[in-house]
């Protein structure tokens, strides 16, 4: 079917990238050894540090956010070190099985994917580690399959409630410039972060914040690593440059996300994140379907995952809502495939793209017959107002 008007894209990430950003992309590709490739440098990985909230360091790498999560792993461990992760969803589990590739040993400690880490679990579990042989606890901040969100601040109270040394390491992958984080605040030694979600950029970028913690452990860590190499990024970035070729035209984005943000100021992005997801549970809910997400505390403000009636196709309502109205959902992932859609509220979105987004929804709920109650525009519309 021949479509007019743009395409609404509304998987929970890669996100719209702002007409902005893609302006500032649109620049010829200068000398990375350069005198102004430095300045452009400095000033993305300064702005960086203002986005984690940290005073700390931070590493831009060109690669999908799963190589900031093995960059996590190989600068502070050891092979055969011992690694506690929770099963929060579907990327949680990638996690932990790259973990497993990478010769650690995870410890998964099980969830039913409905809702975030629970820190009394985490709490139990280190408590038993009297010999503190487990060397990090890795938790997902947002999990992008489920709509989840895990409380890290309560997450760091855990730990330091029993006292134990493990390395907290969060995946700020889906929450990053979105939701709340708090980096140095909340205790946490290395974030993972990607380009493509709440900092509106394309795929392309990953990000590690690093605690002095974190960096002791890189010191007396023998796991190899080469183009992860935090100590290898160091003497480079101190003077705005990179020790390989950078993603010279992302980083141009970067710098004007950064702006982007900041003009808004980060609470007031946090605000809307989290008013458009409140309309969105509200239309949801006057549709008479499930949000995955059980817990309320738990409740993500980037995208939210709807559970189909029984018996119903998920991906078969994404088929017809892609055709009729051009508009993308994201799909359910491992387990949850065909049972679930999910609804991305993140980035560069406003109340009009909601509402354009709930309707489309509304309207394929319809034309695919799937069992539900109108309404549910109106009831974000009240929501929001």
């Amino acid at each position: 079917m021949q479509h007019t008007g743009r395409h609404f894209l509304q998987i929970p990430g890669p996100t719209n990238v702002p007409d902005r950003i893609l302006r500032a992309m649109d620049h010829p590709t200068m000398d990375h050894r350069g005198p102004r490739f430095a300045g452009l440098g400095r000033r993305v990985l300064a702005g960086m540090q203002g986005i984690f909230r940290t005073a700390g360091r931070v590493v831009i790498y060109p690669s999908s956010g799963t190589g900031a999560w093995e960059a996590a792993l190989v600068n502070t461990l050891s092979p055969g070190d011992r690694v506690l992760m929770v099963e929060t969803g579907h990327f949680a589990t990638l996690w932990k099985d790259l973990a497993v590739r990478l010769g650690f040993v995870p410890e998964f400690i099980s969830g039913d994917w409905r809702r975030g880490a629970d820190p009394g679990a985490i709490e139990e579990r280190l408590r038993q580690d009297r010999d503190g042989s487990i060397r990090a606890l890795c938790v997902v901040h947002n999990e992008t399959s489920t709509g989840c969100m895990s409380p890290i601040d309560e997450v760091r109270l855990a730990m330091d409630a029993c006292g134990h040394p493990a390395l907290l390491m969060v995946d700020t992958i889906s929450s990053l410039a979105s939701m709340d984080y708090r980096h140095d605040e909340w205790g946490v030694d290395v974030t993972v972060a990607g380009s493509q979600k709440g900092l509106m950029l394309p795929p392309g970028l990953s990000f590690n914040a690093i605690s002095d913690r974190a960096l002791a452990a890189a010191a007396t860590a023998t796991t190899p690593r080469a183009y992860w190499d935090w100590d290898a990024m160091s003497g480079p970035n101190e003077s705005g440059f990179f020790p390989y070729t950078p993603a010279t035209n992302l980083l141009y984005g970067l710098a004007e996300a950064i702006d982007m943000l900041n003009e808004e100021g980060l609470d007031r992005v946090f605000a809307r994140h989290d008013r458009l997801a409140a309309a969105t549970r509200a239309a949801v809910e006057a549709w008479g379907l499930e949000i995955l997400c059980r817990e309320p505390r738990h409740y993500s403000s980037t995208l939210t995952a709807v559970q189909m009636p029984r018996g119903v196709d998920a991906d078969a309502f994404r088929q017809v809502v892609l055709e009729r109205y051009n508009m993308s959902l994201g799909n359910g992932l491992s387990k949850l495939a065909g049972r679930v859609f999910r609804i991305g509220h993140l980035g560069n979105f406003n109340e009009l793209m909601l509402m354009g987004t709930l309707a489309g929804v509304e309207m394929g709920l319809r034309n695919a017959v799937v069992p539900h109650s109108a309404g549910g525009v109106e009831a974000a519309m009240a929501a929001l107002a």
